[in-house]
């Protein structure tokens, strides 16, 4: 992929932009394998890869230079850059781009100046479905904007006729934060229906999904490929998000349950069960507590953490129970290697490594994990 801005020093957030793709894969793998080379019996399928550009489904752009020239991208040591052109983007974020640019100067949107602490408009988020439909959410300081957007939202939605949900989120405090609890809706639908592998899961504001919906299909078409081998009657997928993992596990004859600690989330998972009949449902809980609570198990859980991985308490948990088997989407392989060294009973016997971001040192691993007696 070429970029002017990476060629010029202006954005290197592309951090192995100048290293050729298929060494870009071949280090990462070397990677976790180097992690997780403690586990002997782990066998690696081939990485999964997608586009090396135009697959990022979500655009999360500061808003700098002013009213009349808004900038759309990073800050800089020097002040704003703008990134409408970034080669990351599906095409239906890069085309909305510039109408949004457009959208800041004819609504007379302030862009927030971290300096003088002045300004609204924070940063513009916009998601984008493979079928053009987009999301897109201001994030400002205040409600002073609010009227305006709305005054001048038809105009957008005229420019933008795949645009379906659009929201105010306020975020008042002057930190590195990204959003703010309060969402304010702009339109009737609420939703951004984003089509993996036949399954429309719903987005809602503030409800987390892998930013390549590409490799995030390879991802869930695997995990449901190795839960069908073993058949489990009851899962569970914990750090569920949206649904992802959860939907594309239910079936007829198996009982699904998703657990995630955001409302919005748990909503968007719950909605899309439902719509399609789906046997799954969802709780909005904290992992820690929730699991602190139960007194039964299932036949297999998911995990899907933060970087941070699961962590102590429920790797404790995962030993300690009856739980045959655990399938682990891992974002970091040091985290990961942690947490298998606290579940030593639960032995990782597959690998894969799916390239969420290239252009980047990071990478998503799925290893399935077996209770070390079954292996005997």
């Amino acid at each position: 992929m070429d970029c002017q801005h990476f060629a010029a020093g202006r954005c290197r957030s592309c951090s192995w932009l100048a290293t050729p793709y298929d060494l870009q894969v071949a280090a990462k793998q070397q990677r976790c394998s180097e992690a997780l080379s403690g586990f002997p019996a782990l066998v690696w399928l081939a990485p999964a890869t997608g586009p090396e550009s135009g697959f990022r489904n979500k655009a999360k752009m500061v808003v700098s230079g002013s009213v009349e020239q808004p900038l759309l991208g990073i800050l800089g040591p020097d002040g704003g850059v703008d990134l409408q052109d970034c080669g990351l983007h599906v095409p239906a974020v890069a085309e909305a781009l510039p109408v949004l640019a457009d959208f800041v100067s004819r609504a007379g949107l302030t862009p927030y100046d971290v300096a003088s602490r002045r300004g609204e408009l924070k940063y513009l988020l916009v998601t984008g479905a493979p079928d053009g439909s987009l999301m897109v959410r201001f994030v400002l300081r205040s409600t002073e904007s609010q009227v305006r957007i709305e005054k001048h939202l038809d105009w957008l939605r005229d420019r933008l006729p795949g645009l379906v949900a659009a929201s105010v989120n306020l975020q008042p405090e002057h930190k590195a934060v990204l959003e703010g609890p309060v969402e304010i809706a702009l339109t009737t639908s609420t939703e951004l229906r984003l089509e993996v592998n036949g399954i429309a899961l719903a987005l809602r504001p503030q409800s987390f999904f892998q930013t390549n919906t590409a490799v995030a299909a390879a991802l869930y078409r695997q995990a449901r490929s190795w839960v069908q081998e073993v058949a489990p009657a009851v899962v569970w997928d914990l750090y569920c998000g949206v649904g992802g993992f959860a939907l594309h596990l239910a079936a007829a004859e198996r009982e699904v349950l998703g657990i995630e600690v955001s409302t919005e989330a748990v909503l968007s998972a719950q909605a899309t069960a439902d719509r399609l009949g789906l046997e799954a449902h969802f709780v909005a809980a904290d992992v820690n507590a929730w699991i602190g609570s139960v007194t039964d198990a299932p036949d297999l859980v998911v995990v899907n953490p933060p970087r941070r991985g699961i962590g102590p308490e429920l790797a404790s948990w995962l030993e300690r129970s009856p739980v045959g088997r655990v399938l682990y989407s891992s974002c970091n392989p040091d985290s990961l290697a942690a947490d298998l060294a606290a579940m030593p009973s639960l032995v990782p016997v597959r690998g894969q490594l799916f390239d969420m971001f290239p252009q980047t040192s990071h990478a998503e691993v799925l290893v399935l994990l077996e209770r070390a007696a079954a292996l005997a």
